[in-house]
């Protein structure tokens, strides 16, 4: 088929695609997993190259492993952290980190692939491709961002990555992980007919809001702010700390990154705002959508929120231990993932016929049962 052709869509199609997507999505959630288990183990600054296609392969020898841990041994956080440790301890250091960078591989290489090949049989549509370019492109861009943190960590005096540059190598593997969702959750094989405006309004932000608090969370993990104030829910004993604690640093707009009282105090106060904008979106929805799949799905992202602020709530109280770090980080993800569902299908969708026509209105427009993507 013309790979300039439109698009074939149809059931068939849609299905196959969106199961591509959500598996994608998968690969994703596991990538931040492994993520977060190498940063909690210190693993991240273990391997000292950017090498994309060669650094698939690990060491196979007893020399190669030496040349890899003399590099090692030559960084920052070896000299002020890790000063005498052995071989053995070194490899499962260089594991995690080998293991999240294959994994990113591996995800592109279920993403490219696939993606041409629907290029080519002319299965994808205009506003489907558009949207795999843009993810494409910004996958891309994520593994220079890796590599910018990484390399953050290796500068002299350093013995960790820059937060800043963890909290947006986070956020942008999350804004893929949403990306995909969002795309997936429009491949419907039924129509879906958009929410009233305002509950779409609210559907469609609360994966923004959860976006923006996902940022936060990983400045709290790039400058250690959980290992401070661990009670709740005051901040040893004040709901606010005291304002000269709070921008204690100069120039004052760094205190957002650095000053370990103002990350976290931001991270509990955007906490509470999505709590009360998933809480009040689930009343809205049960009361103007009663008995719907839209007021169950709010009312199943208000549990989630609940369940994930209660877990942040421990790590915070037991000083951040490596299952409970590891647990919201994760959870966040499904977080995210329902949440955009939600707002991708407070939209409505738009089911191709079998001819892989979109239906129209008299007047050209897509789509008389919802909005597009």
């Amino acid at each position: 088929m013309n790979p300039a052709a439109p698009s074939a869509a149809g059931p068939g199609r849609s299905r196959a695609v969106r199961i591509w997507l959500y598996l994608l999505a998968a690969l994703v959630v596991a990538m931040v997993a492994v993520g977060g288990a190498t940063r909690l183990t210190g693993s991240g600054l273990s391997i000292t190259e950017w090498r994309p296609v060669t650094g698939a392969i690990p060491p196979l020898s007893a020399q190669a492993w030496a040349a890899e841990f003399d590099k090692y041994r030559d960084t920052p956080q070896y000299r002020i952290l890790n000063q005498g440790m052995g071989l053995s301890d070194f490899k499962v250091l260089y594991a995690w980190e080998w293991g999240h960078r294959l994994l990113g591989r591996i995800v592109g290489l279920v993403f490219f692939l696939p993606l041409l090949w629907l290029w080519w049989r002319g299965r994808l549509s205009r506003r489907l491709g558009r949207g795999l370019l843009g993810l494409g492109l910004l996958g891309s861009l994520q593994g220079a961002i890796g590599w910018i943190m990484v390399a953050s960590g290796l500068e002299p005096g350093m013995t960790a990555v820059a937060p800043i540059k963890l909290a947006l190598h986070l956020a942008t593997a999350s804004l893929i992980l949403a990306g995909l969702v969002w795309l997936a959750a429009g491949e419907r094989t039924e129509a879906v007919s958009p929410e009233p405006a305002r509950l779409r309004a609210a559907a469609c932000a609360l994966p923004v809001l959860v976006l923006v608090q996902i940022f936060l969370g990983g400045l709290v993990a790039g400058s250690h702010a959980g290992l401070v104030y661990n009670t709740w829910p005051t901040m040893n004993g004040d709901l606010v700390p005291p304002l000269e604690g709070l921008f204690v640093v100069r120039p004052w707009i760094e205190n957002f990154v650095d000053n370990t009282t103002l990350v976290q105090f931001n991270h509990r106060l955007v906490a509470y705002l999505l709590v009360a904008a998933a809480l009040l979106h689930a009343l809205d929805a049960r009361i103007t959508r009663p008995g719907t799949s839209a007021a169950r799905r709010a009312a199943g992202i208000a549990a989630l929120v609940l369940a994930q602020s209660a877990l942040g709530i421990t790590a915070l109280l037991l000083a951040v231990p490596l299952w409970a770090a590891l647990a919201h980080q994760v959870f966040a993800m499904a977080v995210l993932t329902m949440t955009t569902v939600h707002g991708r299908l407070s939209r409505g969708t738009i089911v191709a016929a079998p001819d892989g026509r979109i239906p129209t209105t008299p007047f050209g427009f897509e789509g008389l049962a919802g909005r597009g993507a």
